[in-house]
């Protein structure tokens, strides 16, 4: 008989999978334990359905991720901070600082948590924020500090 699980089955295969198993092993553990449902042709089809939408909308992700790498590429964000002597800043510039300035001086909305800082900024000059777009799409934002 085939099923479709609806969690994932230890030995069995994982949720949304459809496999085959036994009709005694489906209507005696599988069902009384809503692990699995019986897959008929109808929620055979409303799967392969459900999973070209998901595909569709990963590649309509994915290339919105690329377009807007490309733009990142061309922006300069500026950042102003408070330095004592030497030129060492009071602190470090965080990502929610990127994030925020460049929301307000591009109008791209990206979470502060998907920048990475390898070494924190702590001095004044123009460095360069790695940016994760998308789980293959990464970019760069050129970051300046400045006296303010």
């Amino acid at each position: 008989m085939k099923v479709i699980l609806l969690q994932d089955v230890k030995s069995q295969g994982k949720k949304d999978q459809i496999i085959e198993v036994s009709d005694g092993y489906a209507r005696n553990f599988l069902f009384p334990k809503k692990l699995a449902a019986e897959a008929t042709p109808d929620v055979i089809n409303s799967r392969k359905i459900a999973d070209a939408a998901a595909k569709r909308r990963a590649d309509i992700e994915k290339k919105a991720a690329l377009e807007l790498k490309g733009q990142l590429e061309n922006m300069i964000v500026t950042l102003k901070a408070k330095a004592g002597t030497g030129g060492r800043l009071f602190g470090s510039v965080t990502t929610k600082e990127i994030a925020d300035a460049l929301k307000t001086q591009h109008k791209v909305d990206i979470e502060k948590n998907k920048f990475t800082i390898e070494n924190p900024i702590k001095a004044f000059g123009t460095y360069e924020v790695k940016v994760k777009l998308y789980p293959e799409v990464s970019g760069i934002v050129k970051v300046k500090v400045v006296e303010a």
